[in-house]
Order: structure tokens, then C-alpha cells, then sequence
């Protein structure tokens, strides 16, 4: 990646107010953005667009998170070890360790505390 180049994520959520919220986060913190508000659009965004990195609303409207992430990960290597980060408000006991061995690279629950996400963001795929 050129020094000018800012890395891209993909958000994919299906809440306006939480994408706006996390595209604004991510911009403020100089990332791109690319937002999705369902898990097929956001599949085919990755596919097109290819991001950096992807971060992944569990609870989703037509295939759920879990699904997405299994279709992104099943795409052609350029866009299958894009790492991705799951997000959910419906934070079970074992939820975290059950998304990381699925192959997500990072969990974040909601609500957001900002200064996490960005942590976990340049902890998994370095400072834009």
C-alpha cells in the first residue's frame, strides 16, 4: 500500500444510525468507508471492491453475520483473507471465541466504545 493511500473498510450493518455513527468514526480516523445494509450487498462489495478490511454486524436482516462471514472467506484469495471484524449487540458467553474460531479476526461488542474499535482496528490491520 502507497503512503497516500488510505485504507478502505467495509461496513456492513444494517442500523442507519450505527453505519453513519462507524463510517464517521472511521473517516475522523482517516479510513475510507464503503457501507452495506444487508450481508448479500456487503458479499458483493467485497467481491467489487475489495477493502482492507471488513467490519461485520452479526445480526443482519436477510443472511446473518456468520453467513457473510463464510461467503467472504469462500471468495477468491485476493478478497478471502481480508480480515474481518464482527460487531454484535447480542454478546453471549462464548459468542467471541465461537466468531474467532470461525474465522473472524477481531469481535467488538456494542455499543461502541470508539477508542476500542480504532485499538482493534490498527491492532489487526495497522494505522491508515
Amino acid at each position: 500500500m502507497t503512503a497516500d493511500k488510505k485504507q478502505t473498510a467495509l461496513i456492513i450493518e444494517d442500523n442507519e444510525d450505527n453505519m453513519v455513527l462507524i463510517a464517521m468514526l472511521l473517516q475522523d480516523a482517516g479510513y475510507e468507508t464503503i457501507c452495506a445494509d444487508t450481508g448479500l450487498k456487503g458479499v458483493q462489495l467485497a467481491l467489487g471492491q475489495e477493502p482492507d478490511f471488513v467490519l461485520l454486524d452479526i445480526q443482519l436482516p436477510d443472511i446473518n453475520g456468520a453467513e457473510v462471514l463464510k461467503r467472504i472467506r469462500a471468495l477468491d484469495a485476493d478478497v478471502a483473507g481480508i480480515p474481518i471484524i464482527a460487531m454484535t449487540s447480542y454478546a453471549m458467553s462464548g459468542d467471541r471465541e465461537k466468531l474467532l474460531a470461525a474465522g473472524c479476526d477481531g469481535y467488538i461488542e456494542k455499543p461502541i466504545d470508539t477508542m476500542h474499535v480504532i485499538d482493534q482496528i490498527r491492532a489487526i490491520v495497522g494505522d491508515t
